[in-house]
This record gives C-alpha cells, sequence and structure tokens, in this order.
C-alpha cells in the first residue's frame, strides 16, 4: 500500500503508522493534487524511516532533468509521471545505482498495455493510474477517477515486475480492484482524504475493507 499526495511529516507518520509501506511526494506538476516544495520533500523523505519507500513523483521527461531533481529531494525512489523521452533509463540508473525507478503508464487504451510490456524490462515496478498525457494541459494523476482495469489485467498478466493500481480507489471498490486487476500494490490518493487533508477514518476504512478480502 502507498499513500500518495503526502504533504507533511505528520502525514507521512500518520500513513505509515496506518499500514503505508510507501509515501508518495509530488514535485511540481501541470495539474493535480499534492504538490508541495523540493524543500519539504526533501525534509519529509528524511524522517520516513526504512525500509518504508519514499516516492518522488516528478514530471520531468529527460533522464539529466530527473537525475537533477532526485538530487535535491534523495529519496529511495523515482516516480516517472509522463513519459521519458529517449527512453534512457540507463542514464538515470547510471548516475543513481541505488534508487528504484518506477514507470507510470496512464491506462487509456490497449496501447497501453503495448506500452507497459516494453517499458517493464526498463524499469523496477510499473504504476497504472487514469491521467491523459495527450491533453493540453497534462493529467499526470491524482484525478480520482478509475480507468478500464481490464485493461489493467492484461498489463499484470503480460509482464513480470511488480504492478501498483491508482486511480479512483476508496473503501467502496477495493475489493473489486483486487479481484479485477490482482495488482502487488495499490496507490492512494483522493480516496483516503477529505478537503484535501488525509483522514484517517477514511484509511482505517480502506484498510479495514483490505482485511476483509
Amino acid at each position: 500500500m502507498k499513500i500518495c499526495c503526502i504533504s507533511s511529516k505528520q502525514e507521512a507518520f500518520d500513513a505509515i503508522e496506518m499500514g503505508a509501506v510507501a509515501v508518495g511526494l509530488v514535485g511540481e506538476m501541470p495539474s493535480g493534487p499534492g504538490v508541495i516544495s523540493d524543500e519539504e520533500i526533501s525534509e519529509i523523505a528524511k524522517v520516513v524511516p526504512p525500509p518504508i519507500g519514499t516516492f518522488l513523483l516528478t514530471s520531468k521527461t529527460l533522464a539529466r532533468e530527473i537525475i537533477e531533481h532526485h538530487v535535491k529531494v534523495n529519496t529511495n525512489t523515482i516516480q516517472i509521471v509522463d513519459e521519458l523521452k529517449e527512453r534512457n533509463y540507463s542514464e538515470i540508473r547510471d548516475a543513481l545505482p541505488n534508487i528504484k525507478l518506477v514507470q507510470v503508464i496512464h491506462v487509456t487504451d490497449e496501447k497501453s498495455v503495448d506500452e507497459a510490456i516494453e517499458i517493464s524490462d526498463l524499469v523496477d515496478a510499473i504504476l497504472l493510474d487514469s491521467g491523459n498525457p495527450n491533453l493540453v494541459v497534462k493529467e499526470l494523476g491524482g484525478t480520482g477517477r478509475r480507468h478500464d482495469w481490464r485493461l489493467s489485467r492484461k498489463i499484470v498478466e503480460s509482464i513480470k515486475k511488480p504492478v501498483f493500481l491508482a486511480g479512483g480507489l476508496k473503501a467502496e471498490n477495493v475489493r473489486e480492484a483486487i479481484e479485477t486487476v490482482q495488482p502487488f500494490g495499490l496507490d492512494l490518493c483522493s480516496g483516503v482524504r477529505t478537503d484535501g487533508k488525509l483522514d484517517k477514518r477514511k484509511l482505517e476504512e480502506f484498510f479495514s475493507e483490505i482485511e476483509k478480502i
């Protein structure tokens, strides 16, 4: 379970206390919730205890820019939310050999399946979300809506790397999401928030539903 859009040390501690094994820290984005400064990301990442994952969500599309972004914040994982131009993941790995790479695939149609298969060999994990990077103002996550989970299941069945599922997840549909997609992990943002703040009651309800499965 990864809780995304963490905005403070306290939210990170609350998420971990409830059972999160990773927290998402959102850098500059063209749209969507949860954006905090690189300084705040760095401060939160410093206090999160191992082995909890600290994910930098970066919208940079060039390897050198992603490397520069990470150097500012020092998380243990980079979540690339847009397409990496030139697909030169090796440049990032050479510069940051101990950092995990997670590529977001925005599931829109069958082409998303092919994209996930192609990229899966180059990264440590795939995260399936409901954004649309082809809009004039790109949607790169945090939409609060679900996509076609049948396509997500197809991706899970087609690749060997761990797959996280994001997009519109909440207590009311988590059972269906898990049964339909069979993901390695889940990624939550808006579904466990109220007025933009992490809601411990919604977190409890979500984890309670998972325990029933």
